[in-house]
């Protein structure tokens, strides 16, 4: 019962911030909605230009510093490509190591023959 009893309080506590959320919400749009009847026309106007103006400045900073990564990225001199794996040990190599994954046979091929189960005797492969 005292499992039940935490879950309960946990999911009691996530609705009451929700609630919260909820009400914070109502009160900021309540707020700005006052805001924006006590300015004159003229002055919202003004400041949905400003936010458009800063908007495109925006969107094109981000465009410039996309098309930037991306050069970078192809042309080779991306941080990402030039940092060696850190999955690897750089005193082996990825196919001649002592890589025990290498030595393993193939799951899905047949034990005749190299044959992959789902062409076997017309089967399938986990319905034989």
């Amino acid at each position: 019962m005292a499992l039940i009893d935490m879950i309960r309080k946990i999911g009691e506590k996530r609705s009451l911030t929700k609630e919260k959320f909820k009400q914070m919400q109502e009160d900021d749009r309540l707020n700005t909605m006052l805001e924006e009847r006590k300015k004159s026309s003229n002055q919202r106007e003004l400041e949905s230009f400003q936010k458009r103006e800063e908007e495109e400045q925006i969107k094109r900073a981000l465009d410039q510093v996309r098309k930037k990564q991306q050069s970078e990225f192809f042309s080779g001199k991306s941080s990402i490509i030039n940092q060696k794996a850190t999955i690897l040990k750089d005193n082996k190599k990825l196919l001649t190591g002592g890589n025990s994954i290498l030595k393993q046979k193939n799951i899905f091929m047949g034990h005749q023959a190299n044959i992959p189960f789902t062409k076997r005797d017309g089967g399938h492969m986990f319905f034989n």
